[in-house]
């Protein structure tokens, strides 16, 4: 028997919200029979797609294999009505794009409307996550791409860059740092014990020199530190595009001014043969054009 395609829709939002209950939801099933659906199609293809706890639920390895097919299967579902009316109307289709909580509230949300006139045909799903669990849902295909400015190192993805990531060291107003010998007066915020943050500016520095605050913080989010220094509760390096409106208000300034940071860059991510590439790939284009804020 083949697999219908509402199943195959229902295992395709199954495996991108990995909660059948809002993957029911959006396809508008009661839970029971959206269970049934995946139960279905489960025993129509001989293997077990999901492994189902109390707790979570993940994709199998043979669910990781499905998910490209479904979707190839979908989208070309979906160009039927197209062709039979040779009227060459684009044909709908939909990405899933994993990006941190604060870039993609402060830029890629606002950008959506924006990106949905350029190509109507398109239907572009947030999902948020920090960067090791968005590129371990790139790489089981969950998501069909992430939006990064983390290092990404080995084989088996593919990314296009969008904007470059320009880093500050910056305290409250009042704040005296001239160099590492006043680090011993303040408090340092960064993400983790790694300092990802502050190495843009240890890194750019002489080679040997040593920082030692008095105290270390580490908070998971930069919206998180950015509340923290504006607090009066430390000093931290923040992506310039996210505390601009902050030093032209005087809510914070620059430490260590002369001082070049390393830069970075912000990136398309997605898994190599993806089968929509040429879409990721036009999608990164769209997004370089539209100002980081």
């Amino acid at each position: 028997m083949l697999p219908d395609l509402d199943s195959l829709r229902c295992f395709v939002e199954a495996a991108a919200y990995l909660n059948f209950r809002a993957a029911a939801h959006r396809v508008a099933l009661s839970p029971g029979a959206f269970s049934t659906r995946l139960r279905q199609l489960e025993e129509q293809l001989g293997v077990v797609l999901f492994e189902r706890t109390t707790r979570m639920v993940v994709l199998t390895v043979a669910g990781e294999r499905l998910l490209p097919q479904a979707r190839t299967v979908l989208a070309e579902a979906g160009r039927c009505g197209a062709v039979a009316r040779g009227d060459g109307s684009a044909t709908p289709f939909e990405l899933v794009l994993g990006t941190r909580w604060e870039l993609g509230m402060s830029w890629l949300v606002p950008s959506l409307g924006r990106l949905r006139e350029t190509r109507p045909e398109r239907t572009l799903h947030v999902q948020f996550g920090d960067s090791v669990d968005l590129l371990s849902r790139v790489q089981r295909v969950q998501v069909d791409a992430m939006i990064s400015s983390a290092r990404l190192a080995g084989p088996g993805v593919e990314y296009a860059t969008l904007h470059p990531e320009e880093y500050l060291f910056v305290g409250p107003p009042g704040v005296r740092l001239h160099g590492p010998q006043d680090a011993d007066a303040h408090t340092l915020i960064d993400a983790h014990p790694d300092l990802p943050l502050f190495r843009y500016l240890l890194d750019a520095g002489p080679p040997g020199q040593v920082w030692r605050f008095g105290r270390t913080e580490f908070l998971a989010a930069i919206g998180a530190i950015r509340v923290r220094v504006l607090d009066g509760a430390g000093v931290a390096v923040l992506p310039r595009y996210f505390v601009d409106e902050d030093l032209r208000a005087g809510r914070l300034v620059r430490l260590l001014p002369r001082a070049t940071l390393q830069s970075d860059a912000f990136r398309l991510v997605w898994r190599t043969g993806h089968p929509r590439e040429a879409e990721l790939r036009r999608l990164a284009e769209e997004l370089a054009e539209i100002p980081l804020r």
